[in-house]
């Protein structure tokens, strides 16, 4: 592909309040951390970002509110070049907000009111698949009812010539299950990681070994290809359309619990490949999926091979918890050079490696 890729993203926007802890805490405990720094953030808009930033033309689909914080995020993905004209601005209703908290080593807690968010429906949906682009990423801190419309017009679109469908199910909705049962065909790509696999097979997940298995069974359950994130250990990928008797079966049997998935698994012989992490010191686990799904769906996009796209995507993903925040720490290629030593496969992106200094405030 010569041209840049398009991307478009359906997802939420909040504006995020981060602070740095000793350590997490555990119920009822009070920890004292460092002043609270407000970013940018939002899982949808984090993803925009980060495949704005490694080379996709990328469109914006979601809700604000009609406040300070809205306008701010709508400025930000301006200067990241980001299409913000899907963005609705929603009157009397909050932005969305994200509290993180961070914590020595890098892992963190994070709460989400989830404000506007909840407001994206039917018509915003009609505004991606106006022009979706070569790929679409779905996540899931927007409204169910959203999630399914958009997947039923995948599935619509797949009669014809449609964009690649990436859905990231995070966080993983009470009916996550369900959902990817009544995608079928037209969900191409499933992305979690270890406890969103839980979520929809109903089962613990850990380790690469474990999430490998997992991605398999999530291909046999309607998924073209997933993928399994697992942290620093890198990633598992089950590639390759699903088996026959997932697309042939009735909504009911779709549905079906993830016993019968994994044993749909295991008739067929089908297997994951792990691909590995990537060393790296760490201080911001913050953003790092929303990093390795937007750079998946670049990569795609511009029909990078299934297995490479993973591991490119893995490099995103360490090089932006190199840094501290989310849509601050997100890498151009550049910088996943510099962090992995992996080249982004993907020509195209703009502007110089990220600026030394992150785009954030204290609160007052």
């Amino acid at each position: 592909m010569t041209r840049r890729p398009r991307v478009t993203v359906l997802g939420s926007l909040n504006m995020d309040i981060s602070v740095t802890v000793p350590r997490l805490p555990a119920p009822g405990m009070t920890v004292l951390g460092s002043p609270a720094r407000l970013a940018p953030g939002g899982k949808g808009a984090n993803q925009a970002v980060a495949a704005a930033r490694l080379g996709a033309a990328v469109r914006m689909v979601g809700c604000v509110g009609d406040d300070d914080f809205g306008r701010q995020l709508l400025a930000v993905l301006r200067e990241e070049e980001v299409d913000a004209g899907g963005v609705r601005r929603v009157p009397a209703v909050p932005t969305g907000l994200a509290l993180i908290s961070v914590d020595a080593t890098g892992e963190n807690l994070i709460t989400v009111a989830p404000g506007a968010n909840h407001e994206v429906a039917a018509a915003d949906v009609g505004a991606v698949f106006a022009d979706p682009g070569d790929a679409v990423v779905i996540s899931a801190e927007i409204p169910v009812p959203a999630i399914r419309t958009a997947l039923a017009r995948a599935c619509e679109r797949r009669r014809g010539a449609g964009p690649l469908l990436v859905l990231n199910l995070a966080p993983a909705p009470r009916q996550a299950a369900a959902i990817v049962a009544e995608a079928g065909a037209g969900l191409d790509w499933l992305v979690v990681n270890e406890p969103e696999a839980a979520a929809v097979l109903g089962r613990p997940v850990r380790g690469p070994a474990d999430a490998a298995r997992a991605a398999a069974e999530l291909r046999a359950a309607g998924a073209r290809n997933a993928v399994v994130t697992a942290g620093a250990h890198g990633a598992a990928l089950a590639a390759g359309p699903p088996p026959a008797r997932a697309t042939r079966a009735a909504p009911a049997a779709r549905a079906a619990p993830a016993a019968r998935a994994a044993r749909a698994a295991r008739a067929t012989g089908d297997a994951a490949l792990v691909v590995p992490g990537f060393q790296v010191t760490a201080v911001d686990a913050t953003g790092a999926g929303d990093t390795f799904v937007g750079a998946l769906a670049v990569a795609l996009a511009a029909g990078v091979p299934a297995a490479q796209a993973v591991r490119a995507a893995a490099a995103a993903a360490a090089a932006a918890v190199t840094r501290h925040g989310a849509q601050d720490a997100m890498p151009r290629p550049a910088d996943v050079l510099a962090a992995t030593g992996l080249a982004w496969p993907v020509p195209g992106s703009r502007g110089p490696a990220v600026r030394s200094g992150p785009r954030e405030s204290s609160m007052p």
